[in-house]
């Protein structure tokens, strides 16, 4: 059984990650302003792909290296805290990415719009950080079930960023030109997710648990 403080922890996660300016976002919002909401949607079904290659990847084959190798682990928590800083670094210096100010891009087929959208998510290290060092603090290695833990809380992990990018996909245009309007709500929306990110990476930094071993 998954706890109830576990869910919420990828919660926070998960919308801390998908609502900061990465590769993913840039990827979607740009395709979405320049090629339309379908080209957008078409580009999220490979990101979504991609989210499910992880989170198999990180459950079935990658923990078992880390429970073997726990140096390693360390070295995993450590640098998914230090890409997390520099995420919120980015987001809290002065002259920022804005993301939805995005550079003209090509229009491409669906299928290498999908295509793209996979190999973008893949080829993120932001996503990488989230399956090797911060859902796994959220697995309880004494309770039963482990695997399905894992599952559990990347398919809500999923299901949170799929859900914040769609919206993000259909409401691209209107974002862009009201921020475009109002640039004090962009600088909230940095100092807001550099302060979280900020949080996340002290205390992933500090915690000092041991992988979960992948045990049905």
């Amino acid at each position: 059984m998954v706890e109830t403080s576990a869910l919420a922890g990828v919660v926070m996660v998960a919308l801390g990650m998908v609502l900061t300016p990465g590769p993913n976002m840039i990827y979607l919002v740009s395709r979405s302003i320049t090629q339309g909401r379908r080209a957008g949607i078409i580009s999220l079904g490979g990101v979504a792909l991609g989210f499910l290659v992880y989170l198999l990847a990180a459950n079935l084959g990658l923990s078992v290296i880390f429970v073997a190798v726990p140096e390693l682990y360390v070295a995993v928590k450590l640098a998914g805290a230090a890409y997390l800083a520099y995420l919120a670094w980015n987001a809290l210096r002065p002259g920022g990415v804005n993301v939805f100010s995005p550079e003209e891009v090509p229009h491409d087929s669906p299928s290498r719009l999908f295509t793209m959208g996979l190999m973008t998510n893949i080829l993120n290290p932001k996503i990488a950080v989230m399956y090797l060092a911060l859902i796994p603090q959220f697995v309880d290695p004494n309770a039963d079930r482990v695997l399905f833990q894992g599952l559990i809380l990347g398919g809500l992990q999923i299901a949170v960023s799929v859900a914040v990018n769609l919206a993000i996909v259909l409401a691209a245009g209107a974002i862009a030109a009201f921020l475009g309007r109002h640039p004090f709500w962009l600088r909230v929306q940095r100092r807001v997710m550099g302060a979280a990110l900020g949080t996340l990476a002290v205390s992933l930094a500090l915690d000092t648990s041991a992988p979960a071993a992948p045990v049905s």
